[in-house]
């Protein structure tokens, strides 16, 4: 188990739900707060923003590795360094942006793309520290936010298991085992095919860790098929509307989708249970709808018992169905009407 803040994280409790806001601000810090008393609305637990900066992520050169080539990719021809200075949230909004969520009750905090940025984040008394999936082989970024001491939730998009657990081993070389791993799919947006959340178990068994999902499909049936598989946090990228536009929104939930995740999820959650046969309590008054033996015909005292005299049938107050092989041919000891529930003081 580890705590964030003051909710619980692990199998056990319910999935922390977190609204990442990315770039979906639109470089308007009122839309900022907007999206804060959205997500608040809506239910969700926690809201990540990025803590990152332009020189800090790329260069500012426009040969053809630095523009984004996937027709599939919502950047697609995207300059790296342009887009990320449309992306990134100022780096002075931070301290407005955590003192108000603070204000309304939601958990706050970051990716940071740099090793400035945890220093800055540490200034904000950040509960958290969530490293990116292209950030996962930043070993030195992941060496300075384990220093924190702080936990950390690492996004596996594209990474392999080796890759993975040099991650981990560079955190806990540093003393921080309090890791949560985030299934993802680094596809902008992604497919639930492609989602691949059988996963979820395999990390958590492989590294024993708790594990949750980042996930960029649209909808909801996703992060609820998570949950279902253990997942104890769930990521989306949240917007007030994709009419919006920016960075993230093609793949962002609005405020009633995401509202409808984090009930869904809650419920998937509380599906979980233990594992466990026969009837629970609530489930004990409906035994009576089951088939047992009754008497379906009048039956006169020392008549034998055949199969046109005696049938399972509902309700279940009789006899069970079992026993019917063993009371065939035997005789009854007093006149049963039709209807009588089969017991075996009737026999002998």
């Amino acid at each position: 188990m580890i705590k964030i803040a003051d909710r619980k994280i692990g199998c056990g409790y319910e999935p922390l739900i977190i609204a990442e806001m990315s770039g979906n601000h639109n470089g308007s810090l009122d839309k900022a707060f907007s999206i804060v008393d959205a997500a608040v609305e809506a239910g969700a637990h926690a809201l990540k923003l990025q803590t990152a900066s332009p020189d800090g992520l790329t260069l500012d050169v426009k040969t053809t590795d630095f523009i984004i080539t996937d027709p599939e990719s919502a950047w697609n021809g995207r300059h790296l360094y342009e887009l990320y200075q449309e992306a990134v949230t100022p780096w002075e909004w931070h301290k407005p942006i955590f003192d108000y969520c603070a204000k309304k009750g939601i958990i706050v905090f970051s990716s940071p793309f740099e090793l400035k940025a945890v220093n800055f984040l540490e200034e904000l008394n950040v509960p958290c520290y969530k490293i990116a999936s292209f950030e996962l082989v930043d070993l030195q970024l992941i060496r300075r936010v384990a220093q924190t001491g702080k936990p950390m939730i690492m996004s596996t998009g594209m990474a392999s298991l080796a890759e993975i657990e040099l991650a981990i081993r560079a955190a806990k070389a540093e003393g921080n085992e309090q890791i949560v791993l985030l299934k993802c799919t680094s596809t902008y947006p992604a497919t639930p095919k492609d989602s691949n959340l059988l996963t979820i178990p395999h990390l958590r068994k492989a590294f024993g860790v708790q594990v949750g999902l980042s996930d960029h499909t649209m909808g909801i049936g996703v992060p609820c098929a998570a949950v279902a598989l253990g997942a104890s946090i769930i990521e989306k990228h949240f917007t007030i509307s994709r009419a919006d536009g920016g960075v993230d929104s093609a793949f962002s939930l609005e405020p009633e989708e995401f509202r409808l995740l984090v009930k869904e999820t809650k419920r998937a959650w509380q599906a979980i249970g233990n594992v466990k046969y026969g009837s629970s309590e609530r489930e004990k008054a409906s035994l009576k709808f089951r088939r047992s033996i009754y008497v379906c015909r009048d039956i006169e005292a020392g008549e034998e018992l055949t199969h046109e005299n005696i049938r399972v049938v509902r309700p279940g107050f009789g006899l069970e169905p079992k026993f019917l092989d063993i009371l065939i041919g035997r005789r009854v000891n007093k006149r049963l009407e039709k209807g009588t529930a089969m017991a075996w003081e009737h026999i002998g």
